[in-house]
């Protein structure tokens, strides 16, 4: 007999609601759950299809060991958890603990039992060669907000519950479902804000699924937001639409940014943006007269050469116009767990503390620059990596120069990978560790709550029950720190107490670890009998989790520089803005070709495309170019192209299209399938490219040293073949 399991879908912020059916430990179905107060009945193809993971032929579910010929043999957990302790264990102590590199993927950080690990993991190997997603995607954020905010993880969240105007700036949320912004349905979202007399616009290379929704579309060259959001916010003050109560109010340094701002007039940034003057003034002026506007920059304004510089500016005219902390504007979440004090506990929250052995490329949020790898691999001396753990990552496909990067993993000594699949990183892998599916194991939105404004917090049960000798993420990542010397909580002290508590029979839990963040939050109880606050048996009372309703405004309680206002003056951003200035007068190369990658509803980076379901229909890894360079090019539509930068030269299919504006291609990410197509069918039969095959490594941002995968520059011509790679 079946039975109806309602869930949060743990795939990306949104957090749809679905019901599953279930029976004998197998889910006969997924529908949207209509009864969710949040998502209301909403959920996209990529839900839909979570079932489809868990069936999966292709998914590994038993530890693998590389053999001799290259292949693979199954291996018990203890064997393969002695081989890393005795691998990993002589490496470090013959060339030293930053010989190990750790890179984790996107969806660890949808499990709060897993992303809880990766500190006291990294802790126990003792490396400072961690690097992750985020350093390719939100390192510019968090960068930002720590100099701003005083925190990395206090991540303003535009409020389109109560806007009737939203600029959207790089990104595209009715695809992403609202990247760092929890908001399931964001197409019907976006549509509430039109027919409440609102106005919604879109500037962007490529007229997006979020374009095609708005009032307004405006094309901006790749690269140059920065150099936009400067030219609104100098139009705020030149016509004096700033909100100087306010800014007086919360923020410290304003006067040497409005000095810098004039640098920055419409006239003077139309050749760099492509965006007419008058065009922005009216955008400004439009902003500044709405009585709840807000303005919104997210991953193509993150990934290109002023992404930290921009991500500030977008703040910044958030704040002169007098809309951060405002409802209906540019809000700071108030999460039920405190991940900003967290943050700050644990050491997390920080910028540039340390750097990387080749280049003194910083860290953010303790995370080095994903563009590092290859050189650290190859370069000899101390601190070379010699050894390197993934977790639920491919970066193969998702960082720059990936064919350096797939050259440069065959010298490693030793790799561990902790995966669904063999994929085009964890080929490369002695041994293959394969944790239990999410839906094996309890979901709390815990993470994305910082992105929230709603200050709730849902928990799940399980789905379904693991096989035999199933283990989930954070019990492999447990393990293999204790089999470096650590434990669960990264604090040697605490860790051997735990250590020892466990021959008396006690087990690490990190609902436990849950529980105790909960009661010691801003709205936890404190472990008080008498106080009536947030613990985790109150959340699993509710079906849908609790709301404590939406976050207050202001600012000062979010805020945690010491004086409660935001900073906005520092040495580093000061310097961005003269480089910015020095590039305005450089001479626009109007034969200039540049790539930005794209998106797709159907498409999660790298790892959804064994799922029929997702690859069905069209081919949607192609090269989106506009009529006029395929002209130039001699190209027609759905013909093979040769395209070529710096580092790369590869074929591709072309699709002619409007879609993107002149002198830009846009080619999706997470592609390139070919070289494990006998281990996952379905992605290899839709292998594609890889989009940052083509970007170059060595072309980083100034600030966080993130690689730069929109305005890549590019040559487009006929290919010689006739076909397209497959």
């Amino acid at each position: 007999m079946s039975e109806f399991i309602k869930r949060a879908c743990s795939l990306c912020e949104a957090g749809c609601g679905l019901v599953m059916e279930v029976a004998d430990n197998h889910i006969l179905s997924v529908r949207p759950d209509e009864n969710d107060p949040f998502s209301q009945g909403y959920v996209c193809p990529k839900g839909m299809a979570i079932a489809d993971i868990h069936d999966d032929p292709d998914r590994i579910r038993t530890p693998l060991r590389k053999t001799a010929d290259g292949g693979y043999e199954e291996i018990s957990w203890n064997a393969a958890f002695d081989l890393i302790e005795e691998k990993l264990g002589q490496i470090r102590k013959t060339h030293g603990a930053d010989s190990i590199a750790l890179y984790y993927g996107n969806p660890l950080g949808h499990s709060y039992s897993g992303i809880m690990m990766v500190g006291p993991l990294v802790d126990a190997i003792g490396t400072k060669n961690r690097t992750g997603a985020s350093s390719q995607d939100t390192a510019p954020r968090f960068a930002a907000s720590h100099y701003l905010y005083g925190n990395t993880v206090i991540v303003p969240t535009p409020d389109l519950e109560n806007c009737d105007w939203f600029l959207c700036i790089g990104g595209n949320p009715a695809v992403s479902q609202g990247s760092a912004m929890v908001a399931p349905n964001v197409k019907g979202r976006l549509k509430a804000i039109r027919e409440r007399g609102g106005k919604v616009i879109t500037v962007d290379p490529r007229f997006t699924e979020t374009s095609k929704i708005a009032d307004e579309h405006v094309s901006i060259r790749p690269g140059s937001d920065a150099a936009f959001l400067m030219a609104m916010l100098h139009v705020l003050i030149d016509e004096n639409l700033i909100d100087q109560e306010a800014i007086d109010a919360m923020a410290d340094g304003w006067e040497s940014t409005a000095d810098a701002a004039r640098a920055f007039s419409p006239e003077r940034t139309a050749a760099m943006t492509g965006i007419d003057a008058d065009t922005t003034r009216r955008l400004s002026r439009e902003f500044a007269a709405a009585k709840r506007g807000v303005v919104y920059t997210r991953l193509g304004v993150c990934n290109n050469r002023f992404g930290t510089l921009a991500t500030w500016a977008n703040d910044v005219v958030n704040l002169a116009a007098g809309r951060l902390g405002k409802r209906g504007g540019w809000m700071l979440a108030e999460p039920i767990m405190d991940i900003a004090t967290i943050a700050d506990l644990t050491g997390i929250n920080g910028h540039g503390r340390w750097h990387t052995r080749v280049r003194g490329l910083p860290e953010t949020q303790c995370d080095m620059p994903a563009s590092m790898l290859a050189e650290e691999i190859e370069t000899p001396g101390n601190g070379q990596i010699r050894a390197m753990i993934t977790i639920a990552g491919n970066p193969v496909l998702s960082t720059p120069n990936g064919a350096r990067l797939d050259r440069a993993m065959t010298s490693l000594e030793f790799v561990v990978s902790l995966d669904l699949y063999i994929n085009e990183t964890t080929r490369h892998a002695d041994l293959i560790l394969p944790p239990s599916w999410h839906l094996h194991e309890d979901h709390a939105d815990a993470l994305p709550s910082a992105f929230n404004l709603r200050t709730r917090m849902r928990w799940s049960g399980p789905v379904v029950s693991p096989g035999p000798g199933e283990k989930a993420d954070w019990e492999i990542m447990l393990e293999i720190a204790k089999r470096m010397g650590g434990g669960p909580t990264g604090v040697r002290l605490i860790d051997r107490a735990m250590s020892i508590a466990e021959r008396f029979g006690w087990r690490y839990d990190p609902q436990k670890a849950l529980d105790m963040v909960l009661r010691l939050g801003p709205h936890g109880n404190r472990f008080l009998p008498w106080k009536s606050g947030v613990t985790l048996a109150k959340v699993k009372e509710h079906e849908y989790g609790i709301d404590l309703g939406p976050a207050r405004e202001g600012i000062a309680h979010r805020v945690t520089h010491k004086n409660k206002r935001v900073h906005l003056s520092h040495q580093l951003i000061d310097d961005a803005l003269a480089q910015l200035q020095a590039e305005l007068d450089r001479p626009i190369d109007k034969d200039e070709l540049l790539m930005i990658g794209r998106r797709a509803l159907r498409s999660n980076n790298s790892w959804m495309h064994n799922i029929p379901a997702l690859v069905s229909g069209k081919d949607r890894c192609v090269l989106f170019v506009n009529p006029i360079d395929a002209e130039r090019a001699g190209l027609r539509d759905s013909e093979p192209a040769s395209l070529e930068s710096s580092v790369f030269c590869g074929e591709v299919p072309v699709r002619v299209t409007d879609e993107v504006m002149a002198g830009v291609v846009s080619l999706p990410h997470g592609w390139g399938h070919a070289a494990t197509k006998e281990h996952r069918a379905v992605a290899g039969a839709h292998a594609g490219v890889s989009a940052n095959d083509w970007s170059d490594d060595q072309q980083v941002e100034g600030i966080v040293g993130q690689s730069i995968l929109n305005g890549v520059p590019v040559r487009l011509a006929r290919s010689k073949s006739g076909r397209a790679a497959a």
